[in-house]
């Protein structure tokens, strides 16, 4: 591994560790030449499907482009980045599992909305709103009463309001 620091080749690995999703090794590093220590991710690399976008075209999937796309919906929500990268590493299990090689982009925004669901609700409508272009605001209330009852906040409300 080369450092990121002065370019040296020999690098060795200080500590090993696994998160959770046990999908990745996070090993810390150390330049044999100037001694900075830096991190580095190991992932297994699955054989993604190719994204067939709504108008027939065809893109190669992008674990950034998914991540940065939840994280968009989760900013500033208390979730963990780990906690991204586990429901990132759902998805890709469960679009690689189904042995297609493609997806439908329609798909993969199911998924992302199932991970968002159980994940935290308030991001699960700001991606829903975007991703079923939710434009009307008495739609966009319907959705929100809908996801408050569905998720059993709503039944609390409802408590209040007849007492």
């Amino acid at each position: 591994m080369r450092c990121p620091f002065c370019q040296h080749n020999q690098t060795s690995v200080v500590d090993s560790r696994t998160p959770e999703s046990g999908l990745v090794i996070r090993r810390r590093r150390q330049c044999q030449s100037c001694g900075k220590r830096f991190t580095t991710f190991e992932r297994i690399s699955l054989a993604m499907p190719w994204i067939v976008k709504k108008g027939g075209g065809r893109a190669e999937y992008s674990r950034e482009k998914l991540r940065s796309s939840m994280a968009l919906a989760l900013r500033k929500r208390p979730v963990s980045s780990e906690r991204i990268d586990t429901a990132v590493d759902a998805i890709e299990r469960k679009m690689s599992g189904t042995g297609e090689r493609e997806i439908r982009s329609s798909r993969v925004g199911e998924l992302v909305l199932e991970e968002l669901r159980g994940i935290d609700i308030i991001a699960w409508i700001r991606f829903a709103s975007v991703y079923l272009n939710i434009s009307d605001p008495k739609a966009f209330a319907e959705m929100i009463e809908r996801a408050l009852h569905e998720s059993g906040h709503g039944e609390a409300q409802d408590a209040a309001e007849k007492a």
